[in-house]
């Protein structure tokens, strides 16, 4: 008697990350995956769980700690995690020229937090094409500035591994052949290099459901979805804002040594990467405590929904901010480009946004009093980094002790998968009560 065991779409997406976490992480493990022929499994979870839910927070360094072989498992992660393990499943059953069911599509939905079963199949075409134009445009623009320096083997794998790991937002890097753990701080000056994984860590970030606007109304932004204004008009204000804060914060008034145009592309960058991208340009632990305010919460709110980036979301905080301000200023609804925002969306930001900021508090409150020699703010750093998927640190990730890198590492999963999506899957099952209590009025405020 064969046992069938059914799975909701959610319960797949939550177990299928889990699966190639573990798979990469046992092909991490494999004598000719590392440089010493020998990795703990845990340094080798940690990685192989950063890579696949497109973090970047590293216990080694990629460059120079990981073979050929091992770089090679961590980008084919990276590039799962960054699209969704079913993009993938659905690419092969197209080269197999197998059906395409719906219950494929149903969780290709869910995967890509969309609500057009329709036209999933085109979305992913386009997800598909997308991809593979912006990864290998970056790569070519990127081998301009590395194989010079690197010689034409290594040069062309920099130009594809930094391109891949700038679109999914992941912040891997192989450039500590120089400095262990430098990222980009080499060519903080570069416009190049700035230019090209700023440009893709934004394409990446503001999800396939805006490309699909985009390509069919071209510049009639007035047709677009109102998902898609949101996106849009708020990742501008959060990388503009964000940038300005940043020159505040590290640059304003202080004698740096610095050019203006060398502390506007510093902070622009800045900006950028703390939206789930890893790549830093500058020495995060001199960073002062303004700037890592900023830069956290930068992390948490991250990139938007259906994309390779992590955090609460951008809608999710304009919709936070919107009612808010519709509160404030007593409207009778939270309108916002001619359309009202519906309660129940109102709803799921709060659960969203309340959620994983308990989760950081409980990772934070946990890891501070495993190692109480750390500064609160770094332990707090890092927890948000790992929460919105980011993979910025300033330098604590190597200190920690295995039960911390385990809360990181829940923390990672979390964060992809999504901490609602994961409670979801924990409680979908149970049946509701068939009494529900009456109301009463609470003071607030």
């Amino acid at each position: 008697m064969r046992l069938r065991i059914k799975l909701s779409t959610m319960q797949i997406i939550a177990l299928g990350f889990i699966i190639i976490i573990f798979i990469g992480a046992c092909l991490l493990c494999l004598p000719f995956a590392s440089t010493n022929g020998s990795v703990d499994f845990v340094d080798a979870l940690f990685t192989a769980t950063s890579a696949t839910c497109v973090t970047g927070l590293v216990v080694m360094d990629t460059g120079t700690e990981w073979t050929l072989f091992g770089q090679i498992v961590i980008l084919v992660m990276i590039q799962i995690g960054g699209l969704g393990f079913m993009t993938f499943a659905i690419l092969f059953l197209r080269i197999f020229r197998r059906r395409f069911g719906l219950k494929n599509k149903e969780v290709m939905v869910e995967s890509i937090n969309t609500s057009n079963l329709a036209r999933i199949v085109s979305i992913t075409n386009k997800m598909l094409w997308g991809t593979l134009i912006f990864e290998l445009s970056g790569a070519v623009l990127l081998a301009i500035r590395f194989v010079p320096e690197y010689g034409w083997g290594q040069g062309l794998w920099y130009g594809l591994f930094h391109s891949v790991s700038a679109f999914c937002n992941a912040g891997f890097d192989l450039l500590g052949v120089e400095t262990p753990f430098i990222s980009l701080v080499n060519y903080a000056d570069d416009l190049l290099v700035n230019g090209v994984i700023m440009a893709l860590i934004v394409i990446g970030g503001i999800g396939f459901l805006v490309w699909d606007d985009i390509t069919k109304f071209g510049v009639r932004v007035k047709r677009y979805s109102l998902t898609s204004k949101i996106v849009l008009s708020f990742s501008a204000i959060l990388i503009v804002g964000g940038a300005l804060l940043m020159y505040l914060t590290e640059y304003a008034g202080k004698d740096t040594g610095l050019t203006f145009g060398q502390e506007v592309l510093r902070s622009l960058f800045a900006s950028v990467t703390a939206r789930t991208a890893g790549f830093n340009t500058i020495n995060l632990s001199e960073m002062s405590e303004g700037g890592r305010l900023v830069t956290m919460l930068l992390m948490f709110i991250g990139g938007s929904p259906g994309s390779t980036a992590g955090g609460i979301k951008t809608t999710t905080f304009a919709v936070i901010f919107i009612y808010t301000f519709a509160g404030v200023s007593h409207k009778q609804s939270a309108d916002v480009f001619g359309r009202r925002i519906p309660d129940g969306a109102f709803k799921r930001a709060v659960y969203v946004f309340f959620t994983n900021l308990l989760l950081v508090v409980a990772g934070t409150f946990v890891i501070s009093c495993l190692n109480p020699d750390i500064r609160f703010s770094s332990v707090m750093f890092e927890c948000f980094s790992a929460i919105g998927t980011v993979g910025l640190t300033v330098g604590i990730t190597t200190e920690l002790d295995t039960v911390s890198h385990i809360v990181l590492i829940l923390l990672m999963y979390l964060g992809r998968v999504g901490s609602i999506s994961f409670a979801t899957v924990l409680f979908e099952k149970r049946a509701r009560p068939a009494v529900v209590n009456p109301k009463e009025r609470i003071t607030i405020g």
